[in-house]
């Protein structure tokens, strides 16, 4: 309850904070929380990152100002952040489908996107098998892809980059590179501001394994919070992340630590109802 409360007083404090340039640092502190882990939770709980959201409320806010009073567009445009008309009536026209100035006209019909509230499952009824381990710095080697969580794409396209890397041999290759080892899905370089990130199907090897199109990445040391994922992929492992984010973080008192986070895969048949794999979460102890 008390994580409900922080991220409703976050959400509280950015509706007060339409009119003004969007200040990361002051949203995360009202949810007793770094910057990061803020954003990453917010984008988990949400499907969509900070900016996103106020975009679509200052928009929202700006077209009932303009059909409800004889404010200029311009005046509008720059209470909201805009610094032109011409980018004003771009991101207008995007999410109400008209120009600012056909706003106020008779019968039109303009998009509202209500305020946000957060309503976080901390039932627990489905155990969530973790544990807490410290790991030293290692690297691991593999084939990298950029993508974005924006409107689910890294739901869709990381499937398919592990399918087409079982095709043509990438992962078996790194089999081979690393006998042993355990075949690894990490997200790296993870922007929660904008939902961009480069995900890696890699191994744990030296650096000097990153020959043709593989490359070599450090994971520092870390805390980690390792889960267990029972069921078939990839829905599996995609509803345990959204579990870890609305359940699991709300009810402890750790946060994200803003490094990767690892799929670590055993072998086995990934279609199976009872297929074992982790997930690790970089943690930190939550400031008090």
């Amino acid at each position: 309850m008390e994580a409900l409360i922080r991220m409703m007083n976050a959400l509280d404090y950015m509706e007060t904070k339409m009119e003004e340039k969007l200040d990361m640092e002051e949203i995360a502190k009202k949810a007793h929380s770094s910057t990061f882990h803020f954003q990453r939770m917010f984008h988990f709980l949400t499907g969509m990152s900070v900016a996103e959201y106020v975009r679509k409320r200052k928009l929202t806010l700006a077209a009932q100002e303009l059909a409800a009073s004889s404010a200029r567009v311009l005046d509008v445009a720059l209470k909201y952040g805009y610094d032109s008309p011409e980018s004003f009536a771009k991101a207008f026209r995007r999410i109400h489908g008209i120009a600012p100035s056909e706003a106020r006209l008779p019968g039109v019909q303009l998009k509202a996107f209500p305020r946000l509230s957060f309503h976080l499952s901390l039932k627990g009824d489905q155990d969530m098998d973790y544990r807490i381990e410290d790991k030293e710095s290692f690297t691991i080697v593999g084939k990298s892809l950029a993508v974005s969580c924006v409107d689910g794409e890294n739901t869709r396209e990381i499937p398919k980059f592990w399918g087409a890397s079982h095709a043509d041999g990438t992962v078996r290759a790194l089999e081979e590179l690393a006998p042993g080892e355990l075949c690894l899905g990490v997200c790296l370089d993870m922007k929660p501001e904008t939902g961009d990130f480069n995900y890696m199907i890699a191994v744990k090897a030296d650096e000097d394994k990153a020959t043709g199109d593989l490359v070599a990445r450090a994971v520092p040391a870390l805390t980690w919070a390792i889960f267990t994922s029972i069921g078939p992929m990839p829905d599996a492992i995609q509803s345990l992340f959204g579990r870890i984010y609305s359940e699991w973080f709300p009810a402890t008192g750790y946060e994200h630590a803003g490094g990767p986070e690892i799929e670590a895969y055993t072998d086995g048949d990934t279609t199976s109802e009872e297929y074992r794999c982790e997930v690790w979460i970089p943690i930190i102890k939550k400031a008090k």
